[in-house]
Parts: C-alpha cells; sequence; structure tokens
C-alpha cells in the first residue's frame, strides 16, 4: 500500500474516531449557543424598543386631546369698553376674564362668594381671556351678543378629565379640589366640559402653562437650523472629499490631516458648543440663540461624517472608471465631475442623510449657545432667537408639572417621526441608486 492510501485510511479512521465525533458536537452545541445568543440579544432589543415607544405614545397622544368649557358668552359693553370705544387699544384693555368668570357662574350658580369665585377661575385657563380678547378685536361687533365658545380648560382640570390625576387620593394630595371634582363631574355630564382633538401642541409656540404650550417655533427653528447646516456642511466636506479622495498627494500632511478627520467624528458634540460658545458668540459676535449660530455649530460636527460617508463613496468607484475617461481625453476634473461624483451620488446623499439626522438630534452643543432660551415667539429670520426640538424636549421635561410630560411625549414623537423619515430616505436612495460593480 501506497503511502498516500495509508494516510487516506488514517484521516478515515480518525474521523470515524469517537473522539472526532465528541468534538464535532460540541463544536455544534457551540454554534447553536452562540446562535441564540445572537437571537436572544434581538430579542431583548426588540423588547426594549417596543416597551420605549409604547410608554412614549401612552404619555403622548393625549397631548392631542384637550379639554375645553363649552359655554355661553355674553360680550359685556360695560366689561369690554366702558366708554364705547372701539379703538384696539381700548377693546385690548377690556375686562375679558370677568366674560369668562360669568359665563362658568351661569353654569355654576352655587360658586358664591371669593372662593367660589377663585375656585371656578381655577378651572379655565388663562388663554380663555386671551381668546376672547382676540375674537373681539377681530370681529368688534360681537360686543353686545351671546355667542357660544369653546374656551381651554386647566392643565389642572385637563389632567382630572383624562385620568392622570386619580380622584380616590385624598384632597390634600390632589391639586384638584373636592367642590371642583364634583363641579367637573357635573359639566362633564352635562356636556359642556369635554375632550376634543386638538393640534394645538403642534401648531402654537412655547409658553409657561403646559396648556397653552406647543412645539411650532422648535419646529421652525429646527428647520431654519438644519438649512444653515444644510448649506455648511454639505458643499465643504464634499468638496473636501473630493480633494483627499482624487487630488490631494499621499504624503505625511495627508496622513495627519485624515487622522484628524477620523478623530472629530469621535469628539462628544459638547467640544463644539465650547468651539461655538468661545469663536462665533464672543470672538465674532454673533446673535446668541440664533438659528445662524446653532447651524454653524452643527455644521462643523456633521463635516467629519459627510467627509468620511463621502470618501468611502467616492473609492468605492471602480478605477477603470476613471481610466477609461482619462483614456478618451478627459481632464482629471472632468473625470471626477462628469463620471465618478455622479457615480458616487448615492453613497454621498446618504452619509449627508445620515450625519444631519445626528445633527437633528443634538442638544448638548446648542446649550451652550443660549438655544435653551425660553422663546414664544416664532423666529422669522435666521439671526432671530430661536430653539430646537431637542432642546424644546429637554426644556419640558424638566418642569414638574404632569401636563408636561404629556407635552414632551408628543415632542420626542414628533423628533422620532422626523429621524425615522430621513433615515427611511438614506435607505431608499442608497437602495435607488446603488449600483454593483
Amino acid at each position: 500500500m501506497t503511502d498516500l492510501a495509508q494516510e487516506t485510511v488514517l484521516r478515515r479512521s480518525v474521523y470515524k474516531s469517537e473522539a472526532f465525533e465528541a468534538q464535532l458536537r460540541r463544536r455544534y452545541r457551540a454554534e447553536r449557543r452562540f446562535q441564540l445568543a445572537g437571537i436572544a440579544s434581538i430579542a431583548f432589543a426588540a423588547v426594549m424598543l417596543v416597551v420605549l415607544l409604547t410608554t412614549i405614545v401612552l404619555n403622548g397622544y393625549t397631548a392631542f386631546w384637550q379639554s375645553r368649557f363649552d359655554v355661553e358668552v355674553f360680550f359685556d359693553p360695560e366689561a369690554i369698553t366702558p366708554s364705547g370705544s372701539r379703538e384696539p387699544a381700548v377693546l385690548s384693555a377690556g375686562d375679558y376674564p370677568a366674560l369668562v368668570r360669568e359665563a362658568l357662574l351661569a353654569e355654576l350658580p352655587e360658586a358664591t362668594g371669593r372662593d367660589g369665585r377663585r375656585a371656578v377661575m381655577e378651572m379655565v385657563s388663562s388663554a380663555a381671556a386671551y381668546r376672547l380678547r382676540d375674537m373681539v378685536l377681530a370681529h368688534p361687533e360681537l360686543i353686545g351678543t351671546r355667542l357660544k365658545v369653546s374656551l381651554l380648560a386647566s392643565d389642572n382640570t385637563d389632567q382630572f378629565v383624562k385620568g392622570h390625576i386619580p380622584r380616590a387620593v385624598s384632597e390634600d394630595k390632589r391639586k384638584v379640589s373636592d367642590r371642583q371634582v364634583e363641579w367637573i363631574d357635573r359639566l362633564t355630564a352635562r356636556g359642556v366640559l369635554a375632550s376634543h382633538f386638538s393640534l394645538d401642541v403642534l401648531t402654537q409656540s412655547n409658553s409657561r402653562q403646559p396648556e397653552q404650550a406647543g412645539m411650532w417655533g422648535a419646529v421652525i427653528g429646527s428647520v431654519m437650523t438644519m438649512l444653515v447646516t444644510l448649506g455648511m456642511a454639505v458643499p465643504i466636506g464634499v468638496a473636501a472629499a473630493v480633494y483627499l479622495e482624487e487630488f490631494a498627494p499621499k504624503n505625511r500632511w495627508t496622513d495627519i490631516i485624515e487622522v484628524n478627520i477620523n478623530n472629530l467624528a469621535a469628539v462628544p458634540s459638547i467640544v463644539f458648543g465650547l468651539l461655538g460658545l468661545s469663536m462665533f458668540l464672543d470672538f465674532f459676535g454673533m446673535p446668541r440663540s440664533s438659528a445662524l449660530v446653532g447651524g454653524v455649530v452643527l455644521a462643523l460636527m456633521t463635516l467629519p461624517t459627510i467627509i468620511i460617508a463621502s470618501r468611502a463613496a467616492l473609492k468605492a468607484v471602480p478605477p477603470s472608471i476613471r481610466e477609461a475617461a482619462l483614456g478618451i481625453g478627459a481632464s482629471p476634473l472632468q473625470v471626477v465631475i462628469h463620471h465618478v461624483l455622479p457615480l458616487a451620488a448615492p453613497g454621498v446623499l446618504t452619509g449627508t442623510i445620515l450625519g444631519l439626522a445626528r445633527a437633528l438630534g443634538e442638544t448638548a452643543p446648542l446649550l451652550l449657545i443660549g438655544m435653551v432660551a425660553f422663546i414664544v415667539d416664532v423666529p422669522g429670520s435666521l439671526s432671530d432667537p430661536s430653539t430646537v426640538l431637542p432642546v424644546q424636549i429637554f426644556m419640558w421635561a424638566d418642569s414638574p408639572e404632569r401636563g408636561w410630560i404629556e407635552r414632551t411625549s408628543a415632542a420626542i414623537m414628533l423628533l422620532l417621526a422626523f429621524l425615522i423619515v430621513m433615515n427611511a430616505v438614506a435607505v431608499y436612495l442608497r437602495k435607488r441608486f446603488e449600483r454593483r460593480w
């Protein structure tokens, strides 16, 4: 028997031995344990994600329902304009809280005395008087007439109607008195007090009162900030990536630049906030708490991500494309502009969207440049004081009232929706325009 035949027989005998079979079984068991550990990890992450999203939705969906008093209001001329003048300045100074109080007392005639009237007015939001004022300013002909108006309830009343304030506890442990609970039950049974679907949490600006607070100003501020970030980070980032990948010589200086770009991508975001505070605010004197400064800071933070993603997309284009274009007489710049960059566009676009999605959810750098300020008005320009959704969430989450919890959760839902849409667009563009070589 030849040596090769003897080796073959020896291998077969080893493969059929009990020791080899035991070792093979142990290896299979280890692989199955590894697979089960991976499946368990994915399942645990999925469960935690479901729990997180469910908690946010259950806490936030009630923000889109607000309790209101549907009462008949008499626009008393003596309370609105005792002098009889219809000038806007005179109409604005009218005693509109008195109109609200009389409308509610008509539904609750047993609420007598100073304490009774105070308890009644605590059930309605201060926004009710402002709404009547705005109605009179827009339609002065309402003076002297009666009209059924929907008046916003206070936060405590709204939370009690929604069940967030338990009625089973003693009076000293809840923010709604026993007498107010009785009135709320009676008005609810008569249909005077009811919860209505409302988009005020989306369409109104910020307020000190939770029932009046909305996130429209933060949404506009986020849009303006992202426009500044997009306008600065994308052109500079793509141009830097094209130069480093296509034109820059491979030497020590470019190696240092590449290392620093990779390091900047891992720098904590709050460091960029410190840079914006010291450079853009203190040195250049740019307007504090503005979308312009916020966009510039986020652009600096997003640049490394866009450069790295763009370089990877450019590197993925086959060298044969460049060689073919050069072979027919194209200049290096024409090769990049007309051939390489269009083919790398899906990867560049994906990296850009992911970088902007990260910037949209940042809070720390914006806190340092003053965007944590309380902003009521919707910003009208890039230099106006503004805030963004993540900072708005941070501010609302720090407030103790129960109404802020649902406002915070609703803002988180909106922010997550933006992030999901941006990531979905990135995935779609990558799948739609990706080319396999």
